[in-house]
C-alpha cells in the first residue's frame, strides 16, 4: 500500500477519537522501542561529526503522558543515524552553563511549567527549599541567563511541544524562542503545511504537508514579532473550539520555526503530544533533520519574516 495513502487511513482513523478527546495513552515498552527504531531513518541527511545531546525533561506543570516517549525517540534517532549521543536528565543542576557546555544541543521535552509563575526554575527551587523567594528568584534569572549564554556562544537549542511553556513570561526566552505559549484548542486532527516545499528542513513531508492529531497550539509575546524563519504551519480557519471571542477565521498559525541567535541555532516544533504520531516516518526525519540543524550540521535559509 502507498504510504501517504496508509497515513491518510491512519489520520481518518485517529479523527474519529478527537475535538474534545485525547488519543489513548501507549506503552512505553520494548514493543514500542523496536517499532519506532524501525521506522526511524537509517542514516543522518548531512555529514557531520557525532554531537552530544542532552534531553532535559523536567516537569513542574502539566505532565504530557509523551515526555518519556519524546526522549525515548530522541535516544533512538540518536542512535540509529549515528549522528548524536543521546543522554537524559531532570536534574535543574544542568541547567548551569558548566554543565550545559558539556553538550552541543539542548532539547527541552516538555519542560512543563506551573500556571502561576510559568517559571519552572522558580518551581524547582522553591520546591527545593532553596531558601526565601529572593533567592529563589535570584537563583531562577541565573539559570535562565545560562541557557541563553549557552545557545548565543553556540550552542543548539530544540524545544518540542509543551517545552516552550518552560519561562513562558520572559520575553528574554520568549524572543530567543520565537514566542511562548498562549493557549490550545482540544485536540482534532488537522492538516500541517509547508510554509516553503523547497526548504531542506521539510524535505520529508509531501508537498501538501500531511495529516495530524494534536493539540493545535497559539503563541504571545515574542511571537507577534516574527523574528523566525517558519516551516510548518495550519490555516487558521481549519481549527475548530479556538478560545470564544479570540476565534481566527483568517491567515496561519505556524506549528514549527527556526531561528539564529548569536553563534547557536533555535528550533521550536509543537508536534507531539501523542506518541502515536512517532510511528509517521516523515515526521522522525524531521525531528532528525532539526537536530542536525540546531547541532549546526545544516547550511539552510534562517531569514526571518521580518
Amino acid at each position: 500500500m502507498n504510504k501517504r495513502i496508509f497515513y491518510g487511513i491512519v489520520f481518518l482513523f485517529f479523527s474519529h477519537f478527537v475535538i474534545g478527546q485525547s488519543l489513548p495513552e501507549v506503552d512505553l515498552n520494548q514493543g514500542w522501542i523496536e517499532k519506532i527504531t524501525a521506522l526511524a531513518p537509517e542514516k543522518a541527511s548531512y555529514p557531520a561529526k557525532k554531537k552530544k545531546v542532552l534531553v532535559f525533561s523536567l516537569h513542574t506543570g502539566f505532565n504530557h503522558w509523551v515526555r518519556p516517549h519524546t526522549e525515548e525517540l530522541i535516544k533512538i534517532l540518536g542512535e540509529k543515524s549515528g549522528a548524536f549521543d543521546v543522554s537524559g536528565s531532570k536534574d535543574l543542576a544542568m541547567m548551569e552553563l558548566k554543565n550545559l557546555q558539556k553538550y552541543d544541543v539542548l532539547v527541552l521535552n516538555n519542560t512543563n511549567s506551573k500556571p502561576d509563575h510559568r517559571n519552572l526554575f522558580w518551581d524547582q527551587l522553591k520546591e527545593d527549599g532553596i531558601g526565601d523567594s529572593a533567592l529563589v528568584m535570584q537563583k531562577a534569572i541565573e539559570l535562565e541567563a545560562s541557557l541563553r549564554k549557552f545557545v548565543e556562544k553556540g550552542g543548539g537549542l530544540l524545544v518540542l511541544h509543551g517545552g516552550n511553556t518552560i519561562l513562558n513570561n520572559s520575553m528574554d526566552f520568549s524572543r530567543l524562542l520565537g514566542g511562548s505559549f498562549d493557549y490550545h484548542p482540544p485536540q482534532q486532527a488537522f492538516q500541517v503545511r509547508l510554509e516553503d516545499s523547497n526548504h531542506p528542513l521539510v524535505k520529508a513531508f509531501p508537498k501538501e504537508g500531511f495529516n495530524h492529531v494534536d493539540e493545535p497550539y497559539f503563541y504571545k509575546n515574542a511571537y507577534e514579532e516574527m523574528n523566525f524563519k517558519p516551516l510548518l504551519y495550519f490555516n487558521n480557519a481549519e481549527i475548530k473550539n479556538q478560545r470564544k471571542g479570540q476565534e481566527l477565521t483568517e491567515g496561519k498559525t505556524y506549528v514549527a520555526w527556526i531561528r539564529a541567535e548569536g553563534k547557536g541555532k533555535v528550533m521550536y516544533a509543537s508536534p507531539s503530544h501523542n506518541a502515536q504520531s512517532f510511528e509517521n516516518p516523515q515526521l522522525l526525519q524531521f525531528f532528525l533533520d532539526g537536530l542536525q540543524y540546531v547541532a549546526g550540521d545544516v547550511d539552510c535559509d534562517e531569514t526571518p519574516i521580518r
